[in-house]
């Protein structure tokens, strides 16, 4: 069967005092918002060659004419109340419309390559899941070929447990996944050198 290939990409609406909230702590809030723009910059020029449809979930208001153009971005609202709960009904969504490879992204991790993302979709070809750890213990990226909510649930989001506990439901489930290369996340002020290089 043909391999057709979606990405979701979840961003917050890029609004003060809203975004990098751990960050705008030591760097404030206009800092940390430009510093977020930046990252969504980064995040689209990346996206934009990779072979595959494109949703992009807002965690507020879904809007128009912004940076991502319609023509080439589905746009959506998350749902749910925590975020395995809005990636589990994102992932859902998008499955639901028959496609057979899907990756979720953020757009936190700077040194993420359209390259990786390419990767990832190929590995999907044989592999059940794929993850792409960071070195905080979360992931910047998950993919799979159909459904896992398993994946979702019974998580403490935002701790350095998230990559070892999905790998260990992935296992238990006799998954396979495939790891892509471990990468940062930018959360706090030590991270922002690979930004500002």
């Amino acid at each position: 069967m043909q391999q057709k290939n979606a990405i979701i990409l979840f961003t917050k609406n890029p609004e003060l005092g809203k975004v990098k909230t751990r960050l705008a702590k030591t760097i404030g809030n206009e800092k940390a918002l430009e510093i977020y723009n930046k990252l969504l910059h980064h995040t689209q020029v990346i996206v934009s060659p990779v072979t595959a449809d494109k949703f992009l979930f807002y965690s507020d208001a879904i809007v128009q004419k912004d940076q991502w153009p319609e023509t080439e971005f589905h746009k959506k609202a998350q749902q749910g109340s925590d975020l395995g709960e809005r990636m589990n009904t994102a992932f859902q969504e998008v499955f639901s419309l028959g496609y057979t490879s899907v990756c979720i992204i953020g757009s936190d991790c700077f040194e993420l390559t359209s390259t990786i993302i390419e990767d990832a979709f190929t590995q999907l070809e044989t592999y059940d899941t794929v993850i792409g750890p960071t070195f905080d213990g979360g992931y910047y990226l998950l993919g799979m070929k159909k459904l896992h909510e398993f994946v979702f649930l019974n998580k403490t989001w935002s701790t350095e447990s998230v990559y070892s506990d999905t790998i260990s439901d992935v296992l238990e489930n006799n998954l396979t996944y495939f790891d892509l290369p471990k990468l940062t996340d930018i959360d706090e002020e030590k991270d922002l050198p690979l930004i500002w290089k």
